[in-house]
């Protein structure tokens, strides 16, 4: 099946492998993947700060940047989120309504894309370790994302996944939330790691960046002993190390 992919724009920036690694996980899927290098941003920044009509604009060159009829597929649950959702808000009873409702239903966050429509699990993965999965917000609530992820991590050799206290409670950077509540974020940010430490956890991991990013902050300025990483990492991990793009 053709797939386009839609790499978020602070993926693109701070996290390229695992875009790369997104790409791998799909064609080992047996998609044939489109990518449009024009793609930038789903708007969801000017969304979350309250500059809709800002977000409007980046969000129509989205619409534009992908086509209607091809499933979407992106390395966060965030961004998919805010398609499914924020363009409600942004393009209801407009011009481009029947569009934007088109690709809301095409575009999906990676492990719900691969154990739900590509019907696949298991990729040879290999991480030594104890790991707890952290359910983002937009994963969890707004993408409906919660056992996909935990199917996919169970094949990975060598990997124990452990459950942590409070899976499913905010890791604390909410966008602009970390910037304009920066003690509240990193409390927050502290209350999620000391519940994967608790578990002796090597690794937390997510389908979201933006929240490892957060946690990655507290852990190496408090230098834990601990590491976070996205779920296109671990299920990458052990192969493809000499596979170039």
């Amino acid at each position: 099946m053709k797939v386009e992919l839609f790499v978020p724009c602070f993926v693109d920036q701070l996290y390229p492998e695992t875009a790369f690694n997104t790409l791998r996980l799909l064609e080992k899927s047996g998609c044939k993947v489109e990518y449009n290098s024009k793609q930038t941003c789903c708007g969801q920044p000017a969304y979350n700060a309250g500059y809709w009509d800002e977000a409007k604009e980046i969000g129509t060159k989205f619409l534009n940047d992908f086509s209607e009829n091809t499933y979407v597929v992106a390395p966060s649950a965030s961004c998919v989120g805010m398609v499914k959702g924020g363009f409600n808000d942004l393009f209801t009873n407009t011009i481009v309504h029947n569009k934007c409702r088109t690709l809301q239903s095409n575009i999906w966050e990676l492990s719900d894309f691969l154990v739900n429509v590509a019907k696949k699990d298991y990729f040879g993965a290999e991480l030594e370790g104890k790991a707890v999965y952290h359910d983002s917000c937009s994963a969890l609530r707004e993408c409906k994302i919660k056992d996909e992820p935990r199917q996919l991590l169970s094949k990975v050799h060598g990997l124990e996944m452990l459950e942590m206290e409070d899976t499913d409670m905010c890791c604390g950077f909410g966008g602009t939330f970390a910037v304009k509540f920066d003690a509240i974020s990193s409390a927050m940010a502290e209350q999620k790691v000391n519940h994967a430490l608790a578990q002796n956890a090597d690794y937390i991991i997510s389908t979201d960046l933006s929240c490892l990013l957060h946690l990655q902050g507290y852990i190496d300025k408090n230098n834990l002993p601990i590491k976070t990483m996205h779920i296109a990492d671990v299920l990458c991990n052990g192969w493809l190390e000499s596979t170039e793009y």
